[in-house]
């Protein structure tokens, strides 16, 4: 097979092959890319193997460019970016090699090697063919495995015994179950078998890399099937043990509740399937997925059987959202903004839906507004992808119910713009009009103040609440040291300076 047509449509590839033949070397680009060119699937990374100095060729081809190529002598490699038809391409360069590994390590003992050697050592089939940049057989595909009819079969497969190849680097494991859940692929039978047997070995790959291919699995189209093979692999055991917790039914009297397993990751495939695709949603992509993952996590800590009701998880999502840090810290992942825009959704993801069984007053609609601020969109398309149920009408009733709720909330944001609700009635103020010092107090009152206007008691204005903070202040027998008029003469800034 020859893919000489499909390469010269990059000059890229005619390049880095007039290179290879000045220098004397054989070159091939080889792995992903090449999967991806016969699976149709837009790639910009170029891996480029020859037989030789891969440092060299990069930098022949960085010279021809007028490119930098950044060099990294102690792994033989070296790196370069170069911009094709608006297309950023990156392009690295490494001497064929051959692996052996010591039992306790994924770091390689790396020899020189043959094209052979550097196949051997390939994860799977699919991405272990080459295609010469060599002038003399450009583009003829070197393919030793039949990775061609592994992608014809959609087969996840590896080239060698699946037990050397998952001993030499566990992390492989995670890699066949994210190539295939990416790709909708199966895994090879007697390849998943090596991995039911090896599963342990994934304890001596570190958090960072098990992480970075469990994303990856969470960000494919469909990831409960990722998740399921994690799971009937023994990988989610290791991995992700709250998470396996969630399986399984209970039964008392007759009643029993929903597989929580099965559900989380029903609303997960619901999320990434969903209709919404707003650019800011898009942003937090894989973080609106974690928030789907985590949403019922604490269900098993908070499972409790009532005669009268049935199986109860009262303060699951609290409970939740205080585990939310611990997790995150566990996987290694970042524990600023993502983290607390997770947890946000983690604790919300109920309220949203108990305003669809009662009759919404403006009231809870507010306060839904301001706890939820600028993550409101992604906490309302968790809480759609939450409405599951084997009972078609059903679903579509609760989703009926859940527009109402959407169009009452886009509603009563318009009219009083509570996205980033401050009240107008600040601790400062309270100190200056009664001459208080920070104390109980002023808390006290700024609450009492605060629920005053989300009940929509009073406007969110001075000249609207400053009169019930007055009369609330009566009531604690607190005497006024400043009016309104010398509070606006003075620090407290003016109307239309307020944030809202």
């Amino acid at each position: 097979m020859n893919f000489s047509d499909t390469l010269q449509k990059n000059p890229l590839f005619a390049l880095i092959a007039r290179e290879a033949d000045a220098l004397g070397v054989r070159a091939y680009v080889i792995g992903g890319f090449v999967r991806d060119l016969v699976l149709g699937r837009p790639s910009k990374d170029i891996d480029v193997v020859c037989l030789g100095s891969g440092i060299a060729l990069a930098e022949a081809v960085g010279k021809a460019l007028r490119t930098k190529v950044s060099v990294f002598p102690n792994f033989g490699t070296a790196m370069l970016r170069a911009l094709h038809e608006s297309q950023d391409w990156e392009i690295e360069f490494v001497g064929a090699r051959k692996e052996s590994y010591r039992s306790d390590s994924r770091k390689p003992i790396v020899e020189d090697g043959t094209l052979e050697d550097d196949q051997n050592r390939r994860d799977f089939t699919i991405n272990a063919m080459g295609i010469s940049l060599n002038q003399t057989d450009f583009g003829e595909l070197v393919d030793p495995f039949d990775g061609i009819l592994d992608l014809k079969r959609k087969i996840i497969r590896t080239p060698l015994n699946p037990d050397v190849t998952f001993s030499d680097d566990p992390l492989r494991m995670m890699r066949a179950v994210r190539f295939a859940s990416q790709l909708n692929f199966d895994i090879e039978p007697d390849t998943f078998d090596a991995i039911m047997r090896m599963n342990e070995r994934i304890s001596i790959v570190s958090r960072e890399r098990v992480t970075d291919e469990l994303n990856k699995i969470i960000l494919s189209p469909t990831p409960s099937y990722g998740f399921k093979l994690l799971y009937h692999a023994g990988l989610l055991e290791r991995i992700f043990p709250e998470l396996i917790a969630l399986k399984g039914v209970e039964t008392i009297e007759g009643k029993g509740h929903k597989d929580n397993f099965y559900h989380t990751l029903q609303v997960l495939d619901n999320i990434a399937n969903r209709t919404d695709t707003s650019p800011a949603l898009l942003e937090n992509e894989l973080w609106l997925r974690w928030a789907a993952l985590l949403h019922d996590i604490a269900k098993p800590a908070t499972k409790r059987f009532d005669q009268k009701v049935g199986w109860t998880f009262h303060g699951h999502e609290d409970l939740g959202a205080r585990w939310v840090p611990g997790i995150f810290r566990t996987m290694k992942l970042p524990l600023h903004e993502h983290m607390r825009f997770v947890q946000k959704l983690v604790r919300l993801h109920l309220r949203p839906i108990a305003l669809t069984k009662e009759q919404i007053t403006d009231s809870a609609l507010r306060r839904l507004l301001v706890d939820a601020g600028d993550d409101l969109d992604g906490l309302m398309a968790l809480c759609r992808a939450d409405i599951t149920s084997k009972n078609y009408e059903k679903v579509q009733k609760h989703l009926r119910n859940f527009d109402r709720v959407e169009r009452k909330l886009h509603d009563l944001e318009e009219r009083d713009k509570l996205r980033n609700f401050q009240p107008v009635i600040t601790g400062e103020l309270i100190m200056e009009t009664f001459n208080l010092p920070p104390s109980k107090e002023v808390g006290e009152l700024k609450a009492v103040m605060r629920e005053a206007i989300l009940d929509g008691l009073v406007a969110n204005t001075l000249d609207a609440a400053y009169p019930l903070l007055l009369e609330e202040g009566r009531k604690r027998g607190l005497t006024v040291a400043k009016e309104l008029s010398e509070l606006k003469s003075g620090a407290v800034p003016a109307e239309d300076e307020k944030p809202v």
